[in-house]
């Protein structure tokens, strides 16, 4: 979609410039870039597009063992993502993970700065009553694992997801990862001990 507005970028460098950031913010960097290299904005044409929306919406699975994994952990556990709260809602009842987490799911919507800020974070281990340093998070962006480090939080850097490629890795190690896991399986094996 963005290429039909002639703004094209390579996946990885679209990724890594894009991915753990909020919509609005999203939405401002596209701007920025879109008026730096096409001298107009098309963030509005991207924001309102329910073709954008049905294709998310068909395309959208469970990262392979997701489900599994957070069944096994019986400590307390939420969600703090940069995106919308109505879209994370759907989504994660789409997959089937929203009864996983509820009522502990947060969205940038619930705070005034999203990641990188920790706010987002902040606001998740409150809600839970836990210590920011007893938390751990599970992070697949760059953004998310600045905002948690920045929390006090332990991070565990994530490369299961789809939008992962060769230099995510390297990149979330490099933002302060403790460990990076290859995918959900792999962190249902390394759960701290459950009580």
């Amino acid at each position: 979609m963005l290429a039909e507005l002639g703004l094209t970028f390579e996946r990885a460098d679209y990724v890594n410039r894009f991915m753990g950031l909020s919509t609005d913010a999203f939405h401002r960097a596209l701007d920025a870039d879109a008026q730096a290299r096409l001298g107009r904005a098309i963030a509005q044409e991207v924001r309102g597009s329910e073709r954008l929306r049905q294709v998310m919406i068909a395309h959208l699975t469970e990262v392979p063992g997701a489900t599994a994994a957070v069944t096994a952990l019986r400590l307390p556990k939420a969600i703090a993502s940069s995106g919308s709260r109505q879209g994370l809602e759907r989504k994660l009842k789409q997959v089937g993970l929203w009864d996983h987490f509820a009522p502990h799911v947060y969205s940038a919507d619930h705070v005034a700065e999203a990641k990188p800020a920790p706010d987002l974070f902040l606001h998740a281990a409150a809600a839970l009553g836990i210590a920011p340093a007893d938390c751990l998070v599970i992070e697949d962006s760059v953004n998310g694992v600045l905002g948690a480090r920045a929390a006090g939080m332990t991070v565990w850097g994530f490369l299961g997801g789809g939008h992962v490629h060769d230099g995510t890795g390297p990149r979330l190690a490099e933002a302060g990862t403790q460990r990076v896991l290859a995918d959900w399986a792999e962190a249902a094996a390394s759960w701290p001990l459950n009580g």
